[in-house]
């Protein structure tokens, strides 16, 4: 059965402890949505973000989270062999899914499944004008440094990073 990735007018974000949330493994279709809907949740082209590489060669620890059945929300991460370390590449929450804590719950995800596989760190960058992703990430505990010319002359980055708790 497929499952339908349209947001369903009757579907009303809710709190977190009552709304339901899966979070699972990409799939195939799943990525056909993210690259369909990502302009729209992150409000001007972003799509060439969502590439490829991140679903058939990294996508192992690609997740997405749905609420009753329906997708809020993606995580595209990957696992370095530097540390190792966990990467976050890219996430998008649903615009009506905003503040509901779907980003923490993939987050959380994220790092369990990098934890169980053996890393010791995480790692995300965003452009130091996005004030939305700096103040998420150091409310998930996440370390920040401002690097200039990270991503090229002139390109400063926050990068942040944190600590994986080992699993027992």
């Amino acid at each position: 059965m497929e499952t339908s990735h349209v947001l369903s007018p009757n579907l009303q974000p809710e709190p977190m402890q009552s709304l339901a949330m899966t979070t699972r493994p990409v799939t195939k279709a799943d990525y056909d949505h993210i690259v369909r809907v990502i302009d729209h949740w992150w409000g001007g082209p972003s799509s060439a973000l969502a590439h490829p590489i991140f679903f058939y060669e990294l996508g192992e620890t690609a997740m997405v989270i749905e609420a009753e059945g329906q997708l809020v929300g993606f995580l595209f991460g990957f696992i370095s062999p530097q540390g190792p370390t966990g990467y976050v590449h890219l996430v998008g929450i649903h615009p009506e899914f905003r503040r509901q804590h779907v980003g923490s719950k993939l987050y959380k995800s994220f790092e369990l499944a990098c934890a169980r596989a053996g890393c010791l760190k995480l790692k995300a960058i965003t452009t130091s004008g996005n004030e939305g992703s700096i103040r998420f990430h150091v409310a998930q505990g996440w370390n920040m440094e401002e690097r200039a010319d990270y991503a090229g002359p002139g390109r400063t980055r926050i990068v942040f990073t944190k600590q994986v708790r080992p699993q027992e």
